[in-house]
This record gives structure tokens, sequence and C-alpha cells, in this order.
């Protein structure tokens, strides 16, 4: 009986030991963060089918200030928010416009960059502007649940609005003249605008009041992480992280938008 008790405690002591360095190796919580890979170069995938981009250099950013390896989880624009509600991601970094909508469901970081609302015009549209928009007869893509999307239903009450889910959806009814314009960022409407070439036209001037930030989304109620975010947005702009990025992935397109009088996006 003795001897059987023994190994009994014996057993017990091991496995306390291997729970206890099971413990001290699992290391610090990984931290998830939900993007959209369909923005490049912000949010994209390389040939390998792995994150890259602007926004992908961010998060792994923020996860060394943090001390907590990143995980990206790939995520559809309508499913980012509920991923964050659901407790699947930790954060959202992927170009999100800062709307009071949004931030009645999410907080919101500080701003990290400014975008405005721009157009892909149809070659063969008599449109120039978004006021050119807002007349019977006109077609207007875009995609749905996206601030142009918003803008759109508000203001062009006069015209035909045709939601998409993908942005490839709303190029392809400009391209194709089914569509007088798509609604959308400057980058993206230069990006498409080289892509057709001979079919579509840009205007890369902001509309008016459509000038907006982007941030980095938390669930509620999440205050001392919040300020964590903010503290790593500071340093990281103070240290030139942000330029860093964009002279990587956005040296010709900061030259197109100087040379239209455009305010570039990390010009806060």
């Amino acid at each position: 009986m003795k001897k059987a008790a023994l190994i009994l405690i014996a057993l017990c002591a091991a496995g306390m030991l291997a729970a206890g360095g099971r413990a001290e190796t699992e290391g610090p919580k990984p931290l998830v963060v939900a993007m959209e890979l369909q923005y490049p170069p912000f949010e994209m995938s390389d040939a390998a089918g792995n994150p890259i981009g602007i926004s992908v250099g961010i998060a792994e950013a923020l996860g060394e200030f943090l001390g907590r390896p990143v995980v990206i989880e790939n995520t559809a624009w309508t499913g980012l928010i509920p991923s964050l509600q659901t407790g699947k991601a930790d954060i959202i970094i992927s170009s999100m416009t800062i709307t009071e909508e949004r931030s009645r469901v999410v907080d919101f970081s500080d701003p990290y960059v400014q975008s405005g609302l721009t157009l892909l015009i149809a070659a063969d549209s008599p449109v120039e502007n978004f006021n050119d928009l807002n007349q019977p007869g006109r077609i207007v893509a875009v995609k749905s649940g996206t601030t142009g999307a918003h803008i759109a239903r508000e203001r062009l009450t006069n015209a035909e609005v045709r939601l998409f889910d993908e942005v490839s959806a709303c190029v392809l009814e400009v391209s194709q003249g089914k569509a007088d314009a798509f609604i959308y960022d400057a980058l993206t409407v230069y990006e498409n605008h080289k892509k057709h070439p001979n079919t579509t036209r840009i205007n890369i001037q902001s509309i008016q009041g459509t000038d907006s930030y982007w941030g980095m989304a938390v669930r509620k109620d999440q205050e001392e992480f919040l300020a964590e975010v903010n503290a790593f947005i500071r340093e990281f702009r103070a240290s030139g992280g942000f330029n860093a990025l964009a002279d990587r992935y956005l040296g010709e397109q900061k030259a197109i938008f100087d040379e239209y009088g455009v305010s570039f996006f990390f010009d806060l």
C-alpha cells in the first residue's frame, strides 16, 4: 500500500510539473486581427496566399509593440464587425472608415489614415463630377456596406444606385459601360483606371463632404486595450513607421496624388 501511494504521489507530481511546463511555454495570447484581404496595397495576399500589405505591416508592428504574436484572419467586409463582436477577432485593421453608425457597436482608435471618396467614370459617360450623377438615367455602382454606398443612397436620390459585394464587380459595371461611375477611395479608383485605361476615366478630387478617417476597431468597453492601441499609433507615426510603409507600397501613387493636388493617406 505504501509503495502504491508513493507511486501515485510521484505521478501526480510529474503531472503538475508537466502542466507547469506547458503553461510556461504557451507564451502570450495571439493578437487576432480581422481584415479583408482584397484592398491592395493595404490588405492583400501574395502568390502563396500569405497576407501582405500596409495593414499587415501595421498589424505586425502592433503585435510587436504589445508583445503578442499576430494572426491575420481574412474576413469578408460585411463580417468584420460581427467577427469582433463574437470574439473571433481582437481588433479590425482593414481600411475602415470611422463613422457614427459603426461607433455605436465598436470603439475606434485614433485615426491613422485620411481618405476621401472619388469617382471611377465610364469613358463614354457625360459625367465629370459627383453632382452630375444626381439625375434620372444615371447609374452608380457602389460596394455594399461602404461609405460610398451610404453617400450614394443619401445624396443621389435621382440616380439608380446598384449595390455589389465586391469592388471588382463595381469596376466591371463601369468598364463595360453598364454604370456611369463607381464611388470609392482615390487609391482604388486610380489602380482600377490603370487596369482599364481605355474604358474608364478618373476624378480623384475628394467628393465634397466625404473626407473621412480610418481607425482600428475594438470591442466596446476595452478601454485599456484601446489606450494601448492609441499609444502604438502615436509611437509608430513619430518613428516614421507609417511613412516607411507608404514608401514601400505607395511611391508611385503618392506622386500621382501630388500631381492632382490630393492629400495623401498619412498626411494627418
